[in-house]
């Protein structure tokens, strides 16, 4: 009999296919049950995907599994899954790094510019007639010649840093660690990064250790010309303060392609024209989630072949 895998959502179609040609797939998200087939076959389940926009799997999740032996998650980031509970297991963990780098990059690029210029207000100014009606466009921010500082330096951040270098901007950054390998300003501090900022960008990895980082304390120091750009997870950021800072003033604006209760955004938010929204976008175009899933189905191939895993998620 095949091995069997549970699936919490999909990857692509012709990825999803190739899966079902090798292994029994159970897709879960199609089940009337889901429960109750997690319990049924339970037994036979020794291999989990997971995906960066599910509820992941959580520690009761893996305790119902007693023959669980891998998890490969599409996404780069892994914080919905128990890390934890898996390792004390010896199950498998992988993701999906590095191919998504510069799409998510461009996405961070794209809000910076949008939120700063202005273009969504202009697209719906051309789009109701107001500048055929002789209305006057307000005037928007300046990129040029500003100080970008990034919030976690890994591989995407680094990716944004090249692209905000083009605009002739001043780069600085805040990591956990110096970076040897940059030569950007490094500040250990993410409020004094958010006030020496004018778009302060995150881009660190989600999880328990950058939980609320940025507070009304971190978006008073970003200040009143001061942009919040978010393509890192949305539990980086205390939504109600941001908020706050954006119906007083205290920051001049955000874009976000991240939020707290992902699918759902506040409805305050939505009515703001200060704040660009995007549906978490950073990976989704055709090459990226082609790739993406590509390696997921190559970890899984690797893993009950015997071979070494192509993209482990390890932890210290």
């Amino acid at each position: 009999m095949n091995k069997t895998i549970l699936a919490i959502q999909s990857i692509l179609p012709a990825e999803m296919e190739e899966l079902e040609t090798q292994y029994n797939v159970i897709r879960l998200w199609e089940e009337r049950d889901p429960e109750g087939t997690i319990r049924e076959n339970q037994n036979d389940i020794i291999g989990v995907l997971s995906t960066y926009d599910s509820k992941g799997v959580s520690e009761r999740l893996i305790e119902a599994l007693p023959n669980l032996e891998i998890i490969a998650q599409f996404g780069v980031g892994y914080d919905n899954i128990d890390l934890s509970a898996a390792h004390q297991r010896g199950i498998a963990v992988t993701n999906t790094p590095d191919v998504l780098t510069d799409d998510t990059a461009d996405v961070a690029l794209f809000l910076l510019l949008t939120v700063a210029r202005r273009a969504v207000e202009g697209d719906m100014f051309v789009r109701v007639g107001r500048w055929q009606g002789g209305g006057r466009m307000p005037l928007s921010t300046s990129v040029t010649g500003k100080t970008i500082g990034i919030y976690g330096l890994g591989k995407i951040g680094k990716a944004i840093a090249r692209r905000a270098e083009s605009f002739n901007t001043r780069v600085i950054y805040s990591s956990r660690s110096k970076k040897d390998d940059v030569s950007y300003e490094y500040v250990e501090s993410l409020e004094e990064l958010a006030r020496e900022s004018d778009f302060l960008v995150l881009a660190c990895a989600g999880g328990p250790e950058t939980k609320g980082a940025v507070d009304y304390k971190v978006l008073e120091a970003l200040g009143q010309k001061g942009y919040l750009i978010n393509i890192a997870r949305g539990s980086v950021v205390v939504e109600d303060d941001l908020l706050i800072a954006l119906r007083n003033g205290t920051i001049a604006g955000a874009g976000l392609d991240v939020f707290a209760q992902e699918p759902n955004v506040p409805e305050e938010m939505l009515k703001m024209d200060n704040v660009v929204l995007s549906p978490h976008i950073g990976s989704a175009t055709i090459e990226t989630r082609s790739k993406m899933s590509q390696l997921v189905v190559q970890n899984f191939l690797a893993h009950f072949n015997g071979n070494p895993l192509l993209t482990p998620v390890v932890t210290a």
